[in-house]
């Protein structure tokens, strides 16, 4: 995702041609790395994102240069200071905070979808994980916390670091469901 030239509110449209084209293929010979071919324009400009995931289609999301730039930074300083991160405790699930005009889209393309105005929307549980054995299911809402609302993807990675137990209550189509999650 880019924003040439710096101009904003730009679009580009493009066609996927493939998604596994070999890095021998293009002459990169010591590249063991697949390659997306695009007809999309590329232009000179700032890198505002990276394209990261696909909630349905029509729907997806890229991660902001700026949060991408600060994690780079920080592994460097880490990996040049000889320190090991502390292991960051984990439940398994790819989520997306809810917004109004997200909560509209997701209504018009999944008819089951609860009926909430705030929360943050699972959109895929990781098979093996604490929230796949809790029984939290792809398309959940997570609309509280250990008694406290959620309305950010924030407020549950908040959670997840800081208590041993989590006791989620998520909106499943129409139903409130309780569950316990313990991260790993």
């Amino acid at each position: 995702v880019g924003s040439p030239f710096s101009l904003q509110n730009t679009v580009t449209t493009g066609i996927i041609s493939t998604t596994h084209r070999g890095g021998h293929e293009l002459g990169l010979q010591n590249s063991d790395m697949d390659y997306i071919q695009t007809d999309a324009i590329i232009n000179d400009g700032d890198v505002i994102g990276i394209n990261t995931l696909k909630v349905t289609p029509g729907i997806s999301f890229a991660i902001p240069s700026d949060r991408i730039r600060q994690f780079l930074a920080d592994s460097y300083d880490r990996q040049r200071k000889g320190r090991m991160q502390t292991k960051k405790r984990y439940i398994g699930v790819r989520m997306l905070q809810l917004s109004a005009a997200l909560i509209k889209e997701l209504k018009e393309k999944e008819r089951n979808f609860a009926d909430v105005s705030s929360g943050v929307y699972v959109y895929e549980v990781i098979p093996g994980t604490a929230a796949f054995s809790a029984g939290l299911l792809n398309q959940d809402v997570i609309i509280s916390i250990n008694g406290q609302s959620v309305h950010s993807t924030e407020d549950v990675r908040q959670a997840v670091q800081s208590d041993r137990v989590l006791s989620l209550v998520v909106q499943r189509a129409n139903e409130e469901i309780k569950l316990k999650v313990v991260p790993d």
